[in-house]
């Protein structure tokens, strides 16, 4: 980038702060100016004019310069900085149309017997996908298929109301799946 190393203001208070809980978690004074503490600083040097992207895991930030984005870490700890530099710097890039999501869980069922119903549901809708999503279940749940619409909202609620009646007349057990 041809630019020269600064430390962040903001990025070495964070590192200090983040120093100082990890002292108080182990019941013991932070000292700010020890060696080690002031080579951490280190983590909060970057080029000159950039940004922080904040970092929730450990408050050890990454930075942005222009359309360049830096996160460290592991996924753990890079993944919600990425979502917020997404969220923040190129939202207009997705989510432009808005779009939702609706499903059910119906149990015991075969996914070749729902098929018809499908392939209805997206012809009679043509801005709904239509998902099916077999399960065996686990100890809370037994096995069930969790089958849903999404697309553009006014075609979504019309196409769940039809999917549950479709449903009822089918006789399927099904219940509303968790949001």
């Amino acid at each position: 980038l041809g630019l020269p190393l600064v430390l962040h203001e903001e990025g070495k208070r964070n590192i200090q702060q983040r120093i100082s809980e990890m002292a108080l978690e182990a019941g013991k004074p932070a000292d700010l100016d020890s060696p080690d503490n002031l080579h951490r600083l280190k983590m909060a040097e970057f080029p000159q004019g950039a940004s922080l992207i904040p970092n929730p895991y450990n408050k050890v930030a990454g930075f942005s310069v222009g359309t360049h984005h830096f996160v460290p870490g592991f996924p753990v700890m890079a993944w919600p900085m990425i979502a917020w530099v997404l969220d923040q710097c190129y939202s207009q890039l997705f989510n432009r149309e808005p779009r939702s999501e609706q499903s059910v869980l119906v149990f015991e069922a075969a996914e070749s017997a729902l098929t018809p119903l499908m392939e209805s549901l997206e012809a009679q809708y043509p801005q709904v996908k239509v998902f099916s999503l077999p399960s065996v279940g686990d100890a809370a749940t037994r096995r069930h298929i969790e089958l849903g619409v999404k697309g553009e909202p006014g075609q979504v609620a019309a196409a769940f109301t039809r999917m549950c009646a479709e449903l009822d007349r089918l006789q399927a057990e099904y219940a509303m799946a968790a949001a």
